[in-house]
């Protein structure tokens, strides 16, 4: 493991732990930062699936009180309602991505397409936010199945890259009527069987790239995301219960009109 190996696993550690769990795709920062420095094919996607253990590790930690009221109090209605909650706001990404699952990895991770998604998805955060739909929903504890299976369907577009699973999972919760925090908080959740399933899968089939010479880097980097992602989680929360996701919005617009600009002028690679 070189130096400048190093460096680029502890840029896209910070990347990663930074935009997991924000609005703002952390799918496509990956992708743009990896394609910078050059840190890209099948080495790099195995890597970007280690790390992204590092960050739900993180939501785990952050958490670790209501994970473990879950696990301890399992025949309690309220944890029995989260449980199922999560399921049904699981099965319409892990289906539809099992389906689709091979063409996204071939056509869709490319600088171009996550552009485009940045760009349109801030303007679809930036259009809910005029809107301001009622809350009807407080807490994650207030949340039915209709609204868990709706948050489900708005995630299924997040397996286009750039549009952001956390993006689409907290807006289609605010949508359906859940408060900042709820949808919110019911977003970080549902991060755990999401990412780890993904992850999972991708790292199953690529098992066989790993080599021993790897380890220390993808250990760094999966270090540096859980740190990195530990510290935003929590200011992040903070964040959205006093203010809009208006700020994200314009960032994923201006970030995807520079790539587009960029990738347009000839000088990128699409």
């Amino acid at each position: 493991m070189s130096g400048l190996e190093l460096l680029d696993a502890v840029i896209l550690g910070v990347v990663e732990g930074v935009t997991e769990f924000l609005p703002i795709s952390s799918t496509g920062h990956l992708i743009v930062a990896g394609s910078l420095l050059g840190f890209t094919g099948e080495r790099a996607k195995t890597f970007e699936i280690v790390i992204q253990f590092g960050a739900i590790l993180a939501v785990m930690a952050l958490y670790r009180e209501r994970f473990r009221v879950l696990l301890l109090e399992l025949r309690s209605p309220i944890q029995q309602r989260l449980v199922l909650n999560l399921t049904v706001a699981f099965l319409p990404a892990a289906i539809i991505g099992l389906l689709v699952h091979h063409w996204i990895k071939a056509h869709g991770f490319a600088p171009l397409v996550v552009s485009w998604t940045m760009v349109l998805g801030g303007v679809a955060i930036l259009a809910i936010e005029r809107w301001r739909p009622a809350v009807r929903l407080a807490e994650v504890d207030d949340i039915r199945l209709p609204t868990a299976l709706g948050i489900g369907l708005a995630q299924t577009l997040a397996l286009i890259p750039g549009v952001s699973r956390s993006g689409a999972t907290i807006m289609g919760g605010y949508l359906l009527g859940c408060s900042r925090r709820a949808a919110t908080e019911f977003s970080f959740f549902l991060a755990v069987p999401v990412i780890a399933a993904a992850a999972g899968f991708d790292l199953y089939q690529g098992f066989d790239r790993l080599t021993s010479q790897d380890i220390p880097l993808f250990l760094v980097g999966f270090l540096v995301a859980f740190l990195s992602a530990f510290v935003v989680v929590g200011r992040f929360l903070l964040l959205v219960l006093e203010h809009s996701f208006a700020a994200f919005a314009w960032y994923r617009i201006g970030v995807g009109a520079v790539l587009l600009w960029w990738l347009y002028r000839g000088t990128g690679s699409t």
